[in-house]
């Protein structure tokens, strides 16, 4: 059974409550100008007491979508995670070949579609060697299960349709910009376009995220009303450097500590307030309360009603 009804009713309720209400699920994701300034590591900014203290645990944020009962990063995952009582979703971005951006976690379509069927002889089937029109062809279901043949890859457009329409919110990852040169630009066009990046969008349902803190500090530079994260797991000695373009430091469970949170916690990010932290990929219930009780802001997980019940994050 993929949901526990409990725990999914309990995070459905909150969801449309703060949603009549104009508010977030998580003060981990309000933007600029918003919450405190103290910035003092005590969890009294906009970061890791605040949100919990409120409103009774850590964000939790659906990896690819309800990823671990639905092919990840395709509609049906972004829908599953709606109907289990999630807002918060996370996606992948990478390029066609004729420069469409589509939603995708390897830069390889192999392990996710049936290209090696559709397309044999073009290997190593790399996501930047297909057009749009032949990677919407592909099936991105089967692999996963029988009841999702014929599921597509999205392309960043349909995603951010998708998420509307289900009134959630976006973690959103750019993929690899070394192999995409300007794609933090794209990224951002596509999203205006989408209509997300109007107020409502930037200050409480969008976090932009990558692993390269060149393109986490070009999206800064372009548009420094919007949240971002870097993904990894810096020295504290280096943290302060990445205060300066980024609000949250996103890393792997097993590569923090409880002191490390404190010391992002310790910071003021690039728009004034406490650093956050959200932690990745945490699916058992065990891991998901010690890294709860380390002080994290967020954990981004395949099993959302697991970590949900196991935390009592929303």
């Amino acid at each position: 059974m993929y949901v526990r009804p409990a725990a999914a009713a309990a995070a459905a309720f909150l969801g449309f409550t703060l949603t009549l209400l104009g508010g977030t699920a998580s003060y981990a994701a309000t933007g600029p100008g918003t919450g405190s300034t103290t910035g003092t590591g005590t969890g009294t900014g906009a970061g890791a007491g605040t949100g919990r203290a409120a409103l009774g645990g850590p964000v939790v944020y659906a990896h690819r979508g309800a990823s671990a009962y639905a092919p990840e990063n395709t509609l049906d995952a972004i829908d599953l995670a709606m109907q289990m009582g999630f807002a918060w979703v996370e996606n992948d971005v990478q390029r066609t070949k004729d420069g469409v951006l589509v939603v995708i976690h390897d830069d390889t379509l192999a392990r996710t579609t049936d290209v090696e069927q559709q397309f044999p002889g073009r290997a190593p089937w790399k996501v930047q060697d297909f057009t749009w029109a032949e990677i919407s062809r592909l099936d991105a279901g089967s692999w996963f299960g029988a009841e999702y043949a014929g599921a597509s890859v999205p392309s960043l457009r349909q995603y951010l349709d998708r998420v509307q329409r289900n009134q959630q919110r976006l973690l959103l990852e750019i993929k690899k910009p070394e192999l995409y040169p300007g794609i933090e630009e794209q990224t951002l066009k596509v999203l205006d376009q989408a209509g997300w990046l109007d107020e409502r969008h930037v200050t409480k349902r969008l976090v932009v995220q990558s692993f390269s803190a060149d393109c986490v500090r070009i999206v800064h530079g372009l548009r420094p009303d919007l949240v971002t994260a870097f993904l990894g797991t810096p020295t504290v000695a280096d943290l302060p450097r990445y205060a300066e373009f980024t609000d949250r430091i996103n890393p792997w469970h097993t590569t923090i500590s409880a002191d490390w949170v404190a010391a992002v916690h310790g910071l003021r990010g690039a728009h004034g307030r406490a650093m956050e932290v959200d932690t990745w990929i945490v699916d058992d219930a065990a891991t998901a309360r010690k890294v709860q009780a380390m002080g994290v802001d967020g954990i981004i997980t395949n099993a959302p009603d697991v970590v949900q019940e196991a935390v009592g994050g929303f």
